[in-house]
């Protein structure tokens, strides 16, 4: 039987923890390791086993024996999630600056490039902020650019550019 920490031979083995026993059984009788006379003999003694320690006897000698399950899925360390890119942070705070007449406009999109540029090099996260600040920096830089084309066609159809021409009546 192998040394495994937290592997305490005397706890109860669940219907789970016999099936899995048997399914390793099987695997080696599939893969020749065992007679057929041998596999009968286990999956009986398996059916029949009440601890770990009984299910651990009847695999030990073949690959992959029963484990108990802390053993078998140990516990994962949470991830950490990525450090959030500034410049994406930036980019979007900047592309949200809307109430400055798009003023913030083209620094928006300007950081939104150098964020996700940063990110993929440096795996970080905040790809989905720069993305936002590069979207709302684009929309703010048509909106003012069709927004000035307007005035410009407007203020020549009405003539606005030009003073009106005062008449005054001919001299004496």
């Amino acid at each position: 039987m192998r040394a495994q920490a937290g592997f305490n031979p005397s706890l109860r083995a669940a219907t789970a923890d016999r099936e899995r026993t048997v399914d390793v059984l099987k695997a080696g009788f599939a893969e020749g390791r065992l007679t057929q006379d041998e596999y009968n003999d286990r999956m009986a003694q398996a059916y029949e086993a009440r601890t770990y320690g009984e299910l651990a006897g009847l695999t030990a000698d073949l690959p992959a024996g029963p484990m108990p399950p802390a053993a078998q899925f140990p516990m994962v360390a949470p991830t950490r999630r990525p450090r959030t890119n500034s410049m994406a942070v930036a980019s979007m705070l900047l592309g949200l600056g809307v109430p400055f007449l798009g003023l913030t406009a083209i620094p928006a999109i300007v950081t939104g490039h150098r964020a996700r540029h940063e990110i993929r090099r440096t795996g970080e996260g905040g790809d989905g902020m720069a993305i936002t600040g590069l979207v709302l920096g684009y929309l703010a830089v048509i909106v003012a650019t069709l927004l000035i084309l307007g005035w410009i066609a407007f203020g020549h159809r009405t003539g606005a550019g030009s003073f009106p021409h005062r008449h005054f009546p001919p001299g004496p």
